[in-house]
């Protein structure tokens, strides 16, 4: 349908494409402060998800929006794993999403109007299986193909999961497996198999829909999306939301097929070595610690999984609540520890 592979029009791909950490936290700096409104439940204060704004007292609306460019030619795949991956935001709030709006710039001298339309029918496929509509948008040519979502959802004002309410003991629960930047690279190269393919599609086009039930387990503290930052960054956010110390276990994350070969010969994203120049500072390795892993976990992951700091009394039925929703690589990655908001790794 398209002469043109789409990654070949992107500069870069999924949330590979994010700014840094590091630019990010400089651009924002310069920004002032929201003034304090009563009912904005979540801001900017701690990098979270999304926004929360109370409605009344057993509703608020969950507010987010995310879009990137391609991570694979496909244009019905790139459309559902951007939906997917701005319907994450929601979910990692707790809430459940009732509409979406599509944001869409095309180079539209250089793509047939037919695969824009395959990308937006891959979006609303992803959408309709979320129960909800896409209720409309914005469309504009641009010079790189861009795609992804404004999506809204409802939540309880009581129920709303920061990544700032976790708990020293907590353990953390990380509900998919790590690699997707790494194979998204080799896929841009060619090295990519079709066993690798399909599981990078296969992981980001689960929507963590589950976000909702595991907000209703009492020890649910604190949850969080892994994506663009890597499982380091996001568990850093977590850190300093909570104003505690997370102690990461290397080996315990599950690791999507081929990713590891595919690290130690030489294959990464840009973004791998941007994040880890944006906070490795905070980030203590033990002597000797691979470069191939560490490049592992501060891999960019596009429609990552939801990273949940849960009592250990309840640890056991979150574990579960996931592996049955479908979530068979769950796996318990580390905890919560007092001390500093650093992230430790062993």
């Amino acid at each position: 349908m398209n002469a043109v592979r789409l990654t070949s029009l992107a500069h870069g791909g999924g949330c590979g494409c994010k700014l840094s950490p590091a630019v990010l936290a400089d651009i924002l700096k310069g920004m002032p402060q929201a003034a304090p409104f009563r009912d904005l439940l979540v801001g900017t204060e701690t990098s979270d998800d999304a926004a929360v704004w109370r409605l009344n007292d057993t509703q608020a609306l969950v507010a987010t929006t995310d879009f990137f460019m391609p991570v694979v030619d496909d244009p019905f795949e790139f459309g559902r794993i951007a939906a997917t991956n701005a319907l994450s935001d929601v979910y990692a709030m707790g809430g459940t999403p009732i509409l979406a709006l599509a944001i869409v710039g095309m180079p539209v001298a250089q793509l047939p109007v037919e695969t824009i339309g395959r990308i937006l029918e891959g979006g609303a496929s992803v959408c309709a299986a979320a129960g909800i509509p896409v209720a409309g948008g914005h469309s504009i040519d641009s010079v790189e193909p861009i795609y992804g979502l404004v999506a809204l959802g409802l939540v309880h004002p009581d129920r709303v999961l920061t990544n700032r309410g976790a708990m020293a003991g907590d353990r953390l629960l990380l509900t998919k497996a790590l690699g997707v930047g790494v194979l998204s690279a080799a896929f841009k190269q060619e090295r990519l198999d079709a066993d690798g393919y399909a599981a990078m599609i296969a992981s980001t086009t689960q929507l963590n829909r589950i976000g909702p039930a595991l907000g209703e387990v009492a020890g649910v503290h604190a949850m969080t999306d892994v994506t663009g930052f890597g499982l380091l960054g996001h568990a850093l956010e977590m850190a300093r939301g909570s104003g505690l110390g997370v102690e990461i276990d290397a080996d315990a994350p599950a690791v999507l097929p081929g990713v590891e070969v595919l690290l130690q010969a030489g294959v990464r994203t840009g973004a791998s070595g941007r994040n880890w120049a944006s906070y490795g500072a905070s980030v203590r390795l033990p002597d000797g610690f691979p470069g191939w892993r560490q490049d592992l976990l501060t891999d960019p992951q596009t429609s990552g999984g939801l990273l949940v700091a849960v009592a250990d009394s309840d640890a056991d039925a979150a574990l579960a609540l996931a592996r049955e929703a479908g979530f068979g690589a769950a796996r318990f990655v580390g905890r919560i520890v007092e001390g500093p908001p650093v992230v430790t790794v062993g």
